[in-house]
């Protein structure tokens, strides 16, 4: 049972935290500057989600808890994305430390035990899952709100499935709410940078696939449905018009409304918290028991959300061929 005065310390402790690395990061340089792909037009710290990973490295320890291959797992990936935010590192680098982390988090869950086609579809779905979730890292308060949702829709699974340890569940909460108090504004104190858009995907996945475990019930992976329909479909959108998926863009759907439509930040990533949160009560509420049911909510968000980008976006836009005049 967590204590109040437990979760008002580490409000504190963290919120100093976060204090103390806006210092550090302000002499030695940590910063985002805006370039001809950035939805923000001035100078900002980088790499404020650390706060995220710091959380739950804190609580492991003061809390002696056990989960010692996810934590070191955690510490890799969050390492390798705080020195790629303050230098940039070779792809080579990245991906090796990134796989080492999900084979420590796959280990932590015993999915090696599984046959092989499913450890290679898991580790898939992670690897995917962890640069989507970085790739929608883009405007202020979207990782932060949106991380948000999905913590406390864990936090309030686990009051009646108990699949982990209400620590970390509310030390990552805690931290978000740290977070969003600089970051979730017009002008952002901080961005949360690859360590924290990463570090906030390897957290959140780790606890849904704890209760798909749990529960022997995928439908939990649509609780990072909204973020999973705007990358996957910006994806075939770029191939579809014949462009390379690997360099850096603008077509994603948050950063059409931000960009083009010049939608407040703020309000973008309340639109995408609000669909995700009623998406999360369906997935509660409802009796998602079998692969055809997931399968068919799946292409029903799928239809919805193409159709949307369709009227708001427009088929020229979205489908215009590279190069085509």
């Amino acid at each position: 049972m967590v204590k109040w005065y437990e979760i008002i310390l580490l409000l504190v402790l963290l919120f100093g935290i976060e204090l103390i690395y806006f210092r550090i990061a302000e002499n030695y340089n940590v910063i985002d500057r805006p370039n001809h792909r950035s939805s923000h037009i001035e100078i900002t710290i980088r790499g404020g989600g650390v706060i995220f990973s710091i959380a739950i490295l804190l609580t492991a320890v003061i809390h002696q808890l056990s989960e010692i291959y996810f934590v070191t797992g955690l510490f890799l990936i969050s390492l390798i994305s705080f020195i790629d935010d303050v230098k940039p590192l070779s792809n080579r680098i990245r991906i090796l430390f990134h796989l080492i982390a999900v084979a420590l988090l796959f280990y932590q869950l015993n999915l090696f035990n599984l046959p092989f086609y499913l450890i290679l579809f898991a580790g898939v779905f992670v690897i995917a899952t962890l640069n989507a979730v970085n790739f929608m890292d883009g405007i202020n308060g979207i990782t932060g709100g949106y991380g948000l949702i999905a913590l406390c829709t864990l936090w309030f699974l686990n009051q009646d499935l108990t699949f982990t340890t209400s620590y970390y569940l509310l030390a990552a909460i805690i931290a978000v709410l740290v977070f969003c108090f600089f970051n979730f504004r017009k002008k952002a104190k901080c961005f949360a940078g690859d360590v924290g858009s990463i570090s906030m995907a390897f957290i959140i996945l780790y606890f849904i696939l704890l209760i798909i475990i749990k529960t022997q019930n995928i439908k939990y992976i649509m609780l990072l449905f909204v973020y999973g329909l705007d990358a996957a479909t910006t994806i075939l959108f770029r191939l579809w018009r014949g462009e390379n998926i690997f360099k850096a863009h603008r077509s994603h759907f948050y950063q059409f409304l931000a960009n083009e439509k010049k939608i407040p930040h703020i309000n973008v990533a309340l639109l995408y918290m609000i669909n995700q949160a009623f998406i999360n009560i369906i997935v509660i509420v409802l009796d998602i028991n079998n692969l055809l049911r997931f399968i068919l909510s799946i292409a029903v968000g799928v239809v919805i959300f193409v159709a949307l980008r369709l009227k708001v976006e427009g088929k020229e836009r979205l489908f215009k061929k590279a190069g085509y005049q």
